[in-house]
């Protein structure tokens, strides 16, 4: 496996070489047995290549070149005025420009037509020559076989033979070395991913399966980015045929956001589990405002171990090496594998929001669906106690003679990854359902369908990006500029008017105003420093019946993280209703600081 990365200075390898045979095809010489390996294609001149020399970058070029049809010729060369050395040159198409107007009698022919077709080398810190600018496109037919001898190819067989004993007849070839640009200095987690043991040939020969100009579109597109948005983020996996096998990038703004919001992130996998024509895979998390940001995205050609293990390390290497406290996945074992192998100190957990999208599809053709459907949502989101969630699905399984379900077997098995009542430490920043009737929507939803194609998701991929970062600067605005409406003569709320986000307040007032359905608040023990609560509700269950539930709350009374005041979904991220009697109970009359979080203030980002 081999990586192309194109940020910032890029170091190349010298140590593969390859061979030119006379039909311009690509031999590996790589191979100490000797062994004939089988031709490839000529590697795209692509920004970023370098070269020891210009001799070699004008070499690399003419084999290009002869594979494609064409010839080549240097059309403008800079130098330094002192030293007479050149600095940078324009390798272009021999059919480039027009040549001067001849007075001649029986002037030649015009047989140039203005071929815009060429690469521009540069000349770099490192003393290597460097591929600053390309264009593939010509305005006149190539065909590698057409007959026509160009001049630039007959260096090569002059190269060639001035190397060659003479006892020997003459043949096109030569040698040229192709250089991919490493990985980024300094991260060894992104390594190239070498070829295990127990790994089928098969799985080596997985790659993207792209149309025609689909490659061609992504290079364009990373190296059109690049050089508007320096701090562009990309790097592409290529199997040993060559091929694209995985790719992942991410823009200056997604790099960013994640330095403020690493705590939680989603690694949404839809679009391979839906059998898209894309392999996407999609990194997200929540700003302050509670929205969905994107942290990065990749196509994956191969749904392996090996092939996430790339792409989570991709992700790392962009983020500086910072991993996520919490991961939230779906229950693909094999990303599972690959998440532990690359985050083993991260909280994973699997997304119930997803679980309970199957739910249709793996119950739905069962006798009393519905009924199973209700008790299912009620065990998972209406559990307070692990007991009580332990014995609701017990019922649930034989009330319904359910036993031999594989699938809720399976669920039931995992429940500590997912089933709210086992998460009630762990901070979520409200990526996941607490309720039975939330509903989530992936990144891209409304941007990508089942058949949306390479070059169709890059243009949308712009599209989306833009209207989610304009509705991030309106959210900003409203929150610094709008006062915001109190609902309650609560100082909690008067508070936290002044601090949260407009969105994230909206959310918390209703907390506040669900204090009032609150009663009989009253202690039940002391541990140290911590004292437990009993807060009693009423809750409405069917209709306009109402339901009296008992909530434990555990009230800190030291310096601690907002996960230790209540132990009820607590990975909202702010305080709920039954934490707010407490803190009311024992007469506080402002939210402690401890309390709030700063990722939900509106002037978070500006610390």
């Amino acid at each position: 496996m081999e990586e192309v990365c194109l940020n910032s200075e890029p170091i190349f390898d010298e140590c593969d070489e390859y061979e030119v045979d006379g039909d311009g095809a690509f031999v590996d010489n790589g191979n100490e047995s000797g062994e004939a390996q089988s031709k490839k294609n000529p590697p795209l001149p692509t920004v970023g290549l370098e070269f020891d020399s210009f001799d070699e970058a004008y070499d690399f070029y003419n084999v290009y070149a002869k594979e494609l049809g064409f010839g080549i010729r240097v059309s403008n060369s800079w130098f330094r005025s002192k030293r007479k050395e050149r600095y940078r040159a324009k390798l272009s198409c021999s059919s480039a420009g027009f040549k001067k107007k001849s007075e001649a009698n029986n002037p030649r022919p015009e047989t140039r037509t203005g071929c815009p077709a060429m690469i521009i080398i540069r000349l770099v810190d490192t003393k290597r020559w460097r591929i600053v600018e390309v264009e593939l496109e010509h305005n006149h037919p190539v065909n590698p076989q057409i007959t026509r001898f160009y001049k630039s190819h007959k260096k090569m067989i002059l190269a060639a033979k001035k190397a060659q004993p003479q006892l020997h007849p003459v043949t096109e070839v030569h040698t040229i070395k192709l250089y991919r640009s490493t990985t980024l200095n300094g991260c060894s987690g992104c390594s190239n991913v070498d070829q295990r043991e127990g790994i089928s040939s098969v799985d080596h020969l997985k790659h993207l399966e792209l149309k025609d100009g689909d490659g061609h579109a992504l290079y364009n597109y990373f190296c059109r980015m690049k050089l508007t948005n320096p701090n562009f983020f990309y790097l592409m996996d290529l199997d040993n045929d060559g091929h694209l096998r995985n790719v992942f990038w991410a823009d200056a703004r997604s790099r960013t956001t994640y330095s403020y919001f690493c705590d939680t992130i989603t690694i949404d996998t839809t679009c391979l589990t839906n059998r898209y024509e894309i392999p996407l895979i999609s990194f997200v998390g929540v700003n302050h405002h509670g929205q969905s940001v994107l942290l990065g995205c990749g196509f994956v050609g191969f749904e392996s171990v090996e092939c996430f293990v790339w792409i989570l390390k991709a992700w790392l290497q962009c983020m500086l090496g910072c991993s996520p406290q919490v991961i939230i996945t779906d229950q693909n074992k094999t990303l599972v594998a690959a998440v532990s192998e690359v985050f083993p100190k991260a909280c994973h957990c699997y997304s119930t929001w997803y679980i309970m999208q199957r739910v249709p599809e793996k119950l739905g053709g069962l006798k009393g669906y519905e009924t199973i459907r209700s008790q299912l949502n009620k065990t998972i989101f209406s559990s307070l106690k692990i007991a009580e969630f332990e014995i609701s699905w017990t019922n649930m399984i034989k009330h319904n003679a359910l036993g031999d379900n594989k699938w809720l077997q399976s669920l039931y098995e995992d429940r500590t990854l997912w089933a709210p009542v086992y998460l009630k430490d762990i901070f979520f920043a409200g990526m996941v359902p607490i309720h039975a009737n939330e509903s989530f929507k992936t990144f891209f939803d409304g941007y990508v369908h089942k058949h949306t194609s390479f070059k169709e998701f890059l243009d949308k991929y712009d599209l989306a990006l833009h209207r989610k970062y304009h509705k991030v600067s309106v959210a900003d605005l409203e929150s610094r500029n709008l006062s915001l409406e109190l609902k309650t003569r609560c100082n909690f709320e008067l508070q936290l008017s002044k601090v949260y986000t407009k969105d994230i307040f909206s959310k918390f007032q209703s907390e506040v105003e669900g204090m009032y359905s609150c009663f009989n608040t009253r202690q039940v023990s002391v541990n140290g420093p911590i004292v437990t609560y009993i807060v009693k509700e009423r809750i409405e269950v069917e209709g306009n019946e109402k339901e009296v539930k008992y909530f434990e709350v555990l009230y800190e009374t030291t310096e601690v993280d907002i996960r230790c005041i209540c132990s009820l979904f607590n990975y909202k991220g702010y305080l709920c209703r039954h934490a707010l009697n407490v803190l009311n109970y024992n007469g506080v009359e402002e939210i402690p600081a401890r309390y709030i979080l700063p990722r939900w203030c509106k002037d978070f980002k500006r610390r």
